[in-house]
């Protein structure tokens, strides 16, 4: 009851403080050059994707169309952090209105939590086409794929809500410093005045849904995956399945172990610049390196950009989309 009194005679937090990245003031520019190019070429990278994907009629399958929708997410989530990482580096702590700081918590849960259902969503496509090519037109059917990418979204946005509703509704009395550059569950559980029990089982359950259950998804796929592929008597299609999927396995792991590894410490932890370093990884490094792993080694879509920068050999370029 005391503290119930107290609480309702102690101001609430109306801005926070993004410390964000540290380095030193003659590092700043360059590490704000690096990432504002990194920035910059991943939303060109994804834009010229879904370009692509939707102007060819060629690439109007499955697995283009999940790369589209990844693409998409990309633009956007790569949008929700990097602008105040960019900010905190050039002009040092960001000052951040409360309602603000939940407005980019709530876009970043929805689209990590999309992020893993299309990475599992793309896995199972993936495993239907090489471990049942036979049934891959009927299972993978565009009523089925626009339901799976649907789920994806929407799953996202839910969990998103119910998240972001419990971490508002807490209690910011002060202080109001974040350790990150951007706002994250955990820095923000740190600064509650109020018990967060609740709220801290509601991000356990839902971390155990989205990334263990998708990563198990993604990992059962290759893992069958990968046996199909060792019993394959063609040595051509043995190392041409075998190099894209060890190439997708690798993002999926880099992504899905770095976020384990953020959200499997204590909430109540105190940010390191270790913690900032893995939010790096999975906010910035992935989605820039996601287009060249899953498209622009692909050779349906270098054909689909060669026929657009070269209209004229065209037929050249069907010719390699029929062969991939």
């Amino acid at each position: 009851m005391e503290r119930a009194l107290y609480l309702g005679n102690v101001s609430r937090v109306q801005e926070l403080i993004l410390l964000g990245l540290s380095a030193r003031q003659g590092v700043r520019v360059v590490v704000f050059a690096a990432f504002l190019t990194l920035y910059l070429l991943t939303l060109l990278e994804n834009a010229l994707i879904v370009f692509l994907v939707c102007s060819h009629t060629e690439l109007h399958k499955p697995m283009y169309f999940f790369l589209g929708n990844l693409s998409c997410l990309e633009m956007c989530y790569v949008s929700v952090t990097m602008p105040s990482l960019l900010a905190g580096l050039w002009t040092g702590p960001c000052h951040v209105p409360f309602p603000a700081c939940m407005t980019q918590l709530f876009f970043f849960i929805a689209l990590i939590c999309t992020e893993c259902a299309l990475l599992a969503s793309m896995a199972c496509d993936r495993y239907v086409a090489i471990c049942r090519p036979l049934h891959y037109p009927l299972l993978m059917r565009p009523q089925v794929c626009l339901g799976l990418a649907g789920t994806s979204w929407l799953g996202g946005l839910l969990v998103s809500v119910v998240k972001t509703a419990c971490i508002s509704s807490l209690s910011y009395c002060g202080p109001n410093v974040l350790n990150h550059f951007f706002c994250d569950v955990s820095p923000l559980l740190n600064l509650s005045c109020t018990h967060v029990a609740l709220t801290e089982l509601v991000d356990f359950l839902s971390a155990i849904v989205i990334f263990c259950g998708t990563l198990l998804v993604a990992l059962a796929s290759y893992s069958a995956i990968g046996v199909t592929v060792l019993h394959m008597p063609s040595a051509a299609a043995w190392r041409k399945a075998f190099s894209t999927c060890a190439s997708r396995l690798v993002v999926v792991g880099i992504f899905y172990s770095a976020a384990l590894f953020m959200y499997s410490c204590p909430s109540r932890a105190e940010s390191t610049n270790l913690h900032k370093l893995l939010s790096v990884i999975y906010t910035v490094v992935t989605p820039a390196c996601s287009p060249v792993v899953y498209c622009l080694r692909n050779r349906g879509v270098h054909a689909a950009l060669r026929r657009t920068l070269h209209p004229r050999k065209g037929s050249s370029a069907r010719t390699d989309i029929s062969r991939s």
